[in-house]
């Protein structure tokens, strides 16, 4: 008999917030494998403020990283919560390529690059139009 996996109300199991296609197109970064991920699968992102509980509607409020000396806003993204640095807030959620989509193309202007796995273990780096590209292949 197979296990059933313990879930809490609408509370992903820690193997969601992973995407096992974006980890191997960054371990062999590959670009195109890294796109076609973004594409069909879920990212990582950090929060600085986690969604209600009670309220579907409700994302979360994504953490972005300004640059103090040249005020430069970067977007992490990451194929696994797991390789989340622990100096980031500790909230993250999993989000579609749809919504990467919406994100880059309402902040587009503010936006000025987008890391992924910024920590490792195979750290990448694209501009908010490159993935923009890649999103509408």
């Amino acid at each position: 008999m197979a296990k059933k996996k313990a879930r809490g109300k609408g509370k992903p199991a820690p193997e969601e917030f992973r995407s096992e296609a974006l980890a191997q197109a960054l371990e062999k970064q590959d670009v195109a494998g890294v796109a076609l991920a973004l594409r069909h699968g879920n990212t990582v992102v950090p929060l600085i403020k986690p969604g209600a509980r009670d309220n579907p509607l409700d994302s979360g409020e994504v953490w972005t990283y300004r640059d103090p000396n040249t005020g430069d806003v970067a977007l992490l993204l990451f194929s696994d919560a797991a390789n989340k640095p622990a100096n980031l807030p500790p909230g993250v959620a999993i989000y579609s390529p749809q919504w990467l989509k919406t994100f880059l193309t309402t902040h587009f202007d503010e936006i000025t690059t987008v890391f992924l796995d910024i920590a490792g273990p195979h750290p990448m780096q694209a501009s908010p139009h490159e993935l923009l590209k890649a999103l509408e292949a």
